[in-house]
Formats: C-alpha cells, sequence, structure tokens
C-alpha cells in the first residue's frame, strides 16, 4: 500500500472516534485560517492548497456524526441546505458568477482526507470534465 493510500486509510480509522479534526481546531481558532464567512451553523475559509484562482471550503461548525456525506441522516438534511446556500452565497461573494464546482469527497477511494464533512468551492478558471 503506498504512504497516499496508508493515509487515507489510518484517516478513515479514526474518523468516528470522535477526536478533534483540523478543521475542528480551525473553528475553535485554534489554528488560523482565512476565514471568509461565519454563521452559526457554518464556517467557509480559503484552502490552503488551492486547485483554482478561488478554492474555499465550506464545513459545518458541530460534526453530529457528520464525518462524510455517506453518513448523513434525516437529521441532518436542513443543515446540507443551509451548507450548499452558503457555498452559493459565499461563490457569489468572491465574483465566481460565471460558475464553480462544488466538490465532496467521501471516504478513502473518494480522496477524503478529513474525515469532517466540508464542500469544495473551486472556481475562477474554465472546469475539465470529466473530473479525476
Amino acid at each position: 500500500m503506498s504512504s497516499e493510500a496508508e493515509k487515507a486509510q489510518a484517516a478513515a480509522s479514526a474518523a468516528d472516534t470522535g477526536a478533534p479534526t483540523i478543521f475542528d481546531k480551525i473553528i475553535a481558532k485554534q489554528i488560523p485560517a482565512q476565514i471568509i464567512y461565519e454563521d452559526e451553523q457554518a464556517l467557509a475559509f480559503r484552502d490552503i492548497s488551492p486547485q483554482g484562482p478561488v478554492h474555499f471550503l465550506v464545513i459545518p461548525k458541530v460534526r453530529n456524526g457528520l464525518t462524510q456525506l455517506s453518513k448523513a441522516k434525516e437529521e441532518h438534511k436542513p443543515l446540507l441546505g443551509h451548507l450548499l446556500y452558503v457555498a452559493a452565497q459565499v461563490a457569489k461573494q468572491e465574483g465566481l458568477s460565471q460558475g464553480y464546482r462544488v466538490a465532496i469527497n467521501d471516504g478513502p477511494n473518494g480522496c477524503q482526507s478529513v474525515y469532517h464533512l466540508h464542500l469544495h468551492i473551486i472556481g475562477g478558471r474554465q472546469m475539465s470534465w470529466p473530473p479525476g
């Protein structure tokens, strides 16, 4: 197994332990981040390794078991809708009127590295299809 695959598997194994993620530390202001939006439920901040001219993340401030999209339950529906709404509003704020991509990585095969649900919003350039 490659070291990237090993890291992904280790992160997946620790996902539901309740241990704080890097995102929990950003929410608690223990780790600096370029925060561009915050409300009671969500936080948006610039990605530290941008994949486009504009790349930010939108995360729930309370995980509540939402380590992956595949772990979403009926009770998460209002929060999931709010996260998408925040993504759209911040994309407008960031000048992405020509469009953008919203991506959610889920699990090791989905290239998820932080097990705290997060939306990647990438824009400012022409995207290609298929992604991958």
